[in-house]
């Protein structure tokens, strides 16, 4: 093996790492945006009463619930990408970009957060502050987005699968 050769298969390797981090940090954005919303409910009423829960402070919790997904699950991945050999690493990733689940996962998700990123400020104007309507209301979308694509997936609309062989991909 050659410096080149070295040098291009670590290129590769670090491509591959950052492909496969963005997309743990998608999962743990899409997934805290999901669970933070109850738990951050259920927190406050058991601890302080229900005159304690706050529109805006539900809304902040949601958006910096996702953040925190975000940064665990992406540091998570970072990490076990990293120190894993470029063979692992390449698998990993084009079983990633061929996961039908997954894009679809990810395309409800970002629907979702965009739609309700306009539609939260719009009807809650005057009861949070901008910044917590907006970002609050894009994580509580994406969260609605990955519940869409799930009971979609249980409905029976399940999306195609992929099978990657060496030397054909097929879809059955």
């Amino acid at each position: 093996m050659t410096m080149h050769d070295f040098t291009d298969e670590s290129l590769q390797h670090a491509a591959d790492t950052s492909y496969l981090v963005r997309q743990g940090m998608n999962t743990g954005f899409q997934f805290m945006s999901l669970l933070a919303p109850p738990l951050y409910t259920a927190f406050v009423i058991a601890r302080k009463g229900r005159s304690a829960w706050t529109l805006n402070q539900f809304l902040r919790m949601t958006w910096v619930g996702g953040l925190v997904g975000a940064g665990a699950f992406g540091g998570a991945n970072y990490v076990r990408y990293a120190n894993s050999s470029f063979e692992t690493t390449r698998t990993n990733r084009i079983k990633a970009e061929y996961d039908t689940s997954r894009i679809r996962r990810e395309d409800h998700s970002t629907i979702g957060a965009v739609v309700a990123a306009v539609l939260t400020p719009a009807i809650l104007w005057k009861r949070a502050n901008p910044v917590n309507l907006i970002m609050g209301g894009a994580g509580i979308g994406s969260g609605i987005g990955v519940l869409t694509h799930y009971g979609r997936s249980l409905s029976g609309d399940v999306p195609a699968k992929i099978n990657i062989t060496p030397d054909t991909r097929e879809i059955s």
